[in-house]
């Protein structure tokens, strides 16, 4: 028999392999089932043994087998990423059912987060059914559904909240409501105590990130940055690692 640790990271590799899917067409408005995988350069369909997760690419070293054009690292890296952290999910929760939605909730900030880095675009088509998802897994399953609740309410509404008061002041946009619809999401998922953790550790990476563009004079104070990507990340460790950073943060005071 198979070990489950293994089927896990089978698991991650194959979805991992359909994010790649989502995160190349989801932005193009381009049908997620039909046609199959094919080379981005010269439109030929891709044979099912060059489809097997990293290693195909690896094989034909990043090259397409047709017309030899490359194929972006972006593939077989998103696929090893997928499949690690759904380990790591796997560790931190066990085989128990809260490791459904939290794997769920990790493929679609993968999904996000690559999006989110290449075009600055949040899909509703990911965050909106991602709320619902959420509210309907926290009825049976932690944070539980009040929980959720609020943490969609404290997510999006915060970072509403704020975006408005920035643009207001500032005359300016401080951020999409894809953001905002992000957060509600991972409230939904996670609950209102890890929302505030996410969006702490959101706005630390994102202020050191800005803060070193801004150094070696990459942007300026007007130019948008992609905070989903920073989301992304913070909620991942928010779900690994949320509830022992907030105990020891509010140890501190205790």
């Amino acid at each position: 028999m198979i070990p489950l640790v293994v089927l896990i990271a089978i698991l991650g590799l194959a979805l991992g392999s359909f994010l790649n899917v989502v995160i190349f067409r989801l932005p193009r408005r381009q049908s997620l089932v039909w046609p199959g995988s094919a080379c981005p350069t010269c439109g030929q369909p891709i044979r099912w043994y060059d489809n097997v997760p990293v290693v195909g690419w690896l094989v034909l070293r990043g090259t397409c087998r047709d017309c030899g054009a490359p194929i972006s690292p972006r593939y077989p890296i998103v696929e090893a990423a997928t499949a690690v952290a759904f380990l790591a999910c796997y560790w931190a929760v066990g085989p128990q059912p809260l490791l459904v939605p939290r794997l769920l909730l990790v493929a679609s900030l993968i999904a996000l987060f690559a999006i989110d880095l290449e075009h600055q675009l949040l899909p509703d088509r990911i965050t909106l059914p991602g709320i619902v998802a959420g509210l309907l897994f926290s009825i049976w399953l932690p944070p539980g559904l009040r929980d959720a609740i609020y943490g969609v309410l404290l997510g999006g509404g915060f970072l509403w909240a704020l975006g408005e008061a920035w643009s207001r002041l500032r005359g300016m946009e401080a951020m999409g409501f894809g953001d905002v619809k992000m957060l509600a999401m991972i409230g939904a998922f996670l609950g209102w105590k890890l929302v505030i953790v996410t969006f702490v550790l959101s706005s630390i990476v994102g202020g050191l990130f800005a803060a070193g563009l801004l150094l070696s004079r990459r942007t300026t104070l007007t130019s948008a940055l992609p905070f989903g990507t920073f989301l992304a990340l913070a909620a991942f460790v928010a779900s690994l690692w949320g509830e022992r950073l907030m105990n020891w943060y509010l140890s501190l005071y205790l």
